[in-house]
């Protein structure tokens, strides 16, 4: 839309989109609109944004009077809970956000800062994010339309901090991952945040490597790799110019009604002492976030585990413990032989895992001809030097 169109939140519209929520926008836009002021475009729009918010922004669905964007705003755009998360990482009386999109972010800033400035390039989407935050009662937000960089420039003042979740498309709709190919190229105008913002924070792709990250940015205090439910979803830099310690790396990983959380420094993992094991009583899996780490031996130091392998990834131990991850009581570790396991899994459920081994998933299930589910897992994998064995296990 190229401006707001209103008449999207009569009750008439919205009871129109209720009844038929269970059609798709393809559907929605071959109906056409029965509505004089009202395109069919514009009614999918906003079918697929009630439809795309109800889990990931359940305040923005809940609420009468939102606008949504298009499809594509609301995929690129932080999670209420992520945003949550990033709001409790800081506070202050002014941040600026010079890529603001959907504004999502700022709403929770809103609550932790005396003054929010989202700085946004789409007039439509500018104005969009400006009313939602309006009806949120969010009123500690200044909207500003233009590039954020070259509004960060002219301001004659300091921000506590400045804000960016460069845009992660190129110019022909393809994924970018590298910071220095993203909108607007953070390395390039680094020094230009740092002069304007005290501190900064930078939302970058779950697939940026972080060695890599680290070689285009500096000052990084913290790294956090934040999961939902196993699927890592965002990393998180902040960027401090006053920060003279090694680089922090806090994993967290939000569950239904929990979180696992790990934090160790960056330099610790080449120091860190790992002992090796074959497969004792209990077997543990890192969750997501903490794999994206790549701090496996920090990991056995920490938690005082044991590893099956260099490689493998996989830890062991006599004793249960608390883990960030799943857990597994191993019931029998049987060496791998294709013919002697095809007699013992034919036929049957089970879960299967492969970690450090040179078959797949898909090829393990067609030799062995085990079929998916039940509650045995079936970890493959390598332990002590080149053992390839299966770890049959229930999960705890």
């Amino acid at each position: 839309m190229s401006y707001l169109n209103l008449a999207l939140l009569n009750a008439e519209v919205v009871n129109y989109l209720k009844d038929n929520a269970s059609l798709s926008a393809a559907n929605i836009v071959l109906k056409g609109s029965p509505f004089k002021n009202i395109t069919a475009q514009e009614l999918a729009q906003q079918h697929t944004g009630i439809l795309k918010s109800k889990d990931k922004l359940s305040l923005w669905h809940s609420t009468k009077g939102i606008l949504f964007p298009p499809k594509v705003n609301i995929e690129q755009t932080s999670s209420s809970k992520t945003a949550r998360y990033k709001a409790s990482l800081i506070s202050g009386k002014t941040i600026i956000d010079i890529t603001g999109g959907l504004g999502i972010d700022d709403y929770y800033f809103s609550k932790v800062f005396d003054t929010v400035t989202h700085c946004e390039l789409n007039v439509s989407l500018s104005a969009l994010a400006a009313h939602n935050s309006n009806v949120l009662g969010a009123h500690n937000i200044t909207f500003k339309v233009g590039d954020g960089i070259s509004i960060l420039k002219q301001e004659s003042t300091k921000f506590d901090w400045v804000y960016s979740d460069p845009s992660r498309r190129d110019d022909t709709g393809g994924k970018v991952f590298k910071l220095s190919d993203c909108e607007p190229n953070i390395p390039k105008h680094l020094d230009v945040l740092l002069e304007k913002g005290k501190r900064i924070l930078l939302k970058t792709s779950p697939l940026l490597d972080i060695t890599a990250g680290l070689r285009e940015l500096k000052s990084v205090s913290e790294i956090h790799i934040v999961a939902i439910n196993n699927d890592v979803k965002e990393l998180l830099w902040i960027i401090d110019q006053e920060h003279n310690s090694p680089t922090e790396i806090i994993t967290v990983n939000f569950k239904a009604d929990y979180k696992e959380e790990f934090k160790a420094k960056l330099t610790y993992e080449s120091l860190a002492q790992v002992n090796y094991s074959k497969a004792l009583s209990y077997l543990y899996e890192p969750n997501s976030a903490l794999m994206k780490s790549g701090l496996f031996n920090t990991i056995s130091e920490q938690y005082s585990l044991f590893k099956l392998h260099q490689n493998s990834h996989l830890y062991t131990s006599e004793r249960l413990i608390d883990f960030s991850g799943r857990r597994f009581k191993i019931l029998e570790t049987l060496p791998f032989h294709k013919k002697s396991l095809k007699r013992v899994f034919k036929n049957t459920k089970a879960n299967i895992t492969t970690r450090n081994f040179p078959l797949t998933v898909s090829q393990l299930k067609s030799a062995l001809q085990i079929k998916d589910g039940g509650t045995t897992y079936l970890f493959f994998t390598t332990q002590n030097q080149s053992d390839k064995v299966v770890l049959v296990c229930e999960k705890i």
